[in-house]
């Protein structure tokens, strides 16, 4: 649910440094809120204080938020741990992998554009007679 960012309300929390939000701006950018903050109905916010604050710094006025209800204050406090207590960040190795995936797709080998021209060939041929019928 898109919901206007001064309505939400910040309380106590258990983070204390938000951290340096650059890069999360960055990504809020180019890609969008990937992962909606947590709410309740009175628009106090349980989860996703970073993603808040830098959606707030880069001008957002709306954000996604998922809304729980009937929520005891220990369960909120609960949802707020759990989510940040869950992540579990890349092994050097994944993050390795990942990004040696990712150069490969974007500056694709000789023959790998060879077999992508040929791919959009075919493609375009199949195309061409699926609509004739």
């Amino acid at each position: 649910m898109l919901v206007p960012i001064e309505k939400i309300k910040v309380k106590k929390r258990v983070r204390k440094d938000l951290g340096n939000l650059s890069d999360l701006k960055d990504s809020l950018r180019t890609y969008g809120l990937l992962n909606p903050i947590t709410i309740n109905s009175k628009y106090e916010l349980i989860a996703g204080e970073r993603r808040l604050t830098a959606a707030k710094e880069i001008g957002w006025t709306n954000i996604n938020a998922n809304i729980v209800d009937n929520l005891t204050e220990i369960e909120q406090l609960e949802m707020e741990i759990e989510e940040n207590n869950q992540r579990k960040e890349f092994t050097e190795e994944e993050l390795l992998e990942g990004y040696k995936r990712l150069e490969k797709l974007r500056h694709p080998g000789f023959f790998y554009k060879i077999y992508l021209f040929f791919k959009r060939l075919f493609e375009k041929i199949k195309n061409a007679f699926s609509s004739k019928k």
